[in-house]
């Protein structure tokens, strides 16, 4: 009985390595790291991997928060700070903007630097970013319009954030957790940010009710920014585990970045992913930014549409929770993302028609919450299927690709619905407020933002087809017997 000792040599060679990250206090039971005696033999999970998943969480909901924060009141935003509608869209608009181009350093960084270093730079780049933003409540610092360049300055420096945080979940969940909590632990990490949106969604109209209150705004969403800092600064210190939770892990071979990125070029099903993805998260980026002016035009309060806006991104947790656990338990990445591709996109254009309606609360109400069922869904289940399709591309690579997609698509959509919304006259009975001297019928821009994703499901739907070749990969090695030197690191 060979093999049992060199599980014990590794563990106790990876003890004496990392000593307090592997105490028998902080190992979990044998029982709990593995699906399988073989693995049970060859690898070893480690508490600590929940602490690292909840700061990821904390940074990509405070992130988000601060993305999203003005959108639900955005009359009273443009009011407060003297400028229209369209220079309060830009603010949500400049995270994908920024986002493009920084999309492939972070996947360089993620790839070649790691793990630890992506969480503690993007942790800085959020807390700085939230300090800059609140200058723009303080009097002695601004004169004229100032006001509006913290405002926008600080919005870039989150929006530099914005991509490390969203690609590090796949590579966090590829490196510190086993097979059978991948799905799940992405899930986790993945719906954190559509979290911090249906925290912005439920707080923005609460905490402002009207125009003087905005700076109040940014001492709220400044606290989790600089906590997510802290915790990641003084937690985050390990690149990755003494011991690898999987074969995949043990068995790193993860193409350099830009051999990689010719790989994906490469790859027909990736390509397929990559593009129907975007348009997926191109749709959901416009729906959330525009959501509250889509409602006011039929006279729905901010408070309806934050509503509307929360339950949108609560059902889509509960959604991603479900298909999470359930792909964890089958493997079913294809089947599962599809389904929720052709659901959402029946479920928006539902939305596209009934937002034409006055006096549809409930319904709509109920629209919202589907829509974020099927659509969040998607998103965690696609990044992992991503990786499926590519690997052994790298995972900040594979996913972080997938994203640029969607933020290139999100602001071609994002700017072709504002120019499909037509310009009305405000009255004093508008819920959309007296203060701007126009508003705009958002009803063209919603049909267009549905048809655009129900090609996106139907092109998905017919020519996306491929192997999960991570899976594979992984049973060729337990098959073999390789990766037994868990003191690998």
């Amino acid at each position: 009985m060979a093999e049992p000792q060199v599980f014990e040599d590794a563990a106790q060679d990876a003890q004496e390595e990392d000593a307090p990250l592997i105490q028998d206090g902080d190992r979990e039971p044998d029982s709990k790291r593995c699906s399988s005696v073989s693995s049970l033999r060859q690898y070893q999970v480690y508490r600590r991997r929940w602490f690292y998943l909840a700061v990821v969480c904390l940074i990509n909901s405070s992130n988000a928060m601060l993305w999203i924060s003005f959108a639900p009141v955005a009359n009273l935003t443009a009011s407060y700070f003297n400028c229209s509608l369209d220079t309060v869209n830009y603010l949500a608009l400049v995270y994908v903007i920024v986002s493009i181009p920084i999309g492939f350093v972070a996947s360089w960084l993620l790839d070649t630097l790691g793990l630890r270093y992506a969480v503690i730079i993007s942790s800085w780049l959020n807390m700085l970013g939230s300090i800059v933003r609140g200058a723009s409540a303080i009097e002695l610092l601004n004169t004229g319009n100032s006001k509006l360049y913290y405002l926008f300055v600080g919005q870039c420096i989150c929006a530099v954030a914005q991509p490390l945080v969203l690609f590090v979940p796949a590579k966090l969940a590829a490196v510190w957790f086993p097979e059978h909590q991948r799905a799940t632990a992405n899930m986790i990490a993945s719906m954190s940010n559509p979290f911090g949106i249906f925290l912005a969604n439920i707080l923005s109209p609460v905490i402002v009710s009207k125009a003087e209150q905005i700076p109040i705004l940014h001492g709220v969403y400044g606290i989790p920014a600089v906590l997510a800092c802290t915790l990641a600064t003084a937690g985050f210190t390990k690149r990755a585990p003494p011991t690898p939770p999987s074969a995949s892990a043990h068995n790193s071979t993860s193409e350099p970045f830009f051999s990689g990125l010719k790989q994906l070029m490469k790859n027909k099903a990736y390509i397929v992913l990559m593009i129907c993805f975007g348009t997926g998260l191109g749709v959901f980026t416009a729906f959330s930014t525009f959501l509250e002016q889509i409602l006011c035009f039929k006279d729905y309060s901010n408070f309806i549409s934050g509503l509307c806006g929360a339950l949108f991104i609560l059902f889509g947790a509960v959604g991603a929770l479900l298909c999470g656990l359930y792909v964890d338990r089958t493997k079913k990445f294809t089947e599962v993302v599809k389904i929720s591709f052709v659901m959402s996109a029946l479920t928006i254009t539902v939305f596209a028609v009934v937002s034409n309606l006055r006096n549809q609360t409930v319904l709509l109400v109920i629209i919202c919450s589907l829509l974020g069922f099927f659509g969040f869904a998607n998103y965690p289940i696609a990044m992992e299927l991503a990786v499926e399709c590519s690997y052994p591309v790298g995972e900040g690579s594979s996913t972080g690709l997938a994203f640029i997609s969607g933020q290139v698509q999100g602001l071609i959509f994002m700017m072709l619905l504002q120019l499909l919304a037509k310009p009305y006259a405000a009255t004093s009975l508008s819920a959309c407020g007296t203060s701007q001297t126009e508003i705009y019928d958002w009803s063209l821009s919603s049909l267009v933002m549905a048809g655009v994703c129900s090609i996106g499901a139907c092109i998905f739907v017919t020519f996306f087809h491929t192997d999960y070749k991570r899976l594979k990969a992984e049973a060729k090695s337990d098959e073999d017997g390789n990766g037994h030197d868990t003191n690998s690191t």
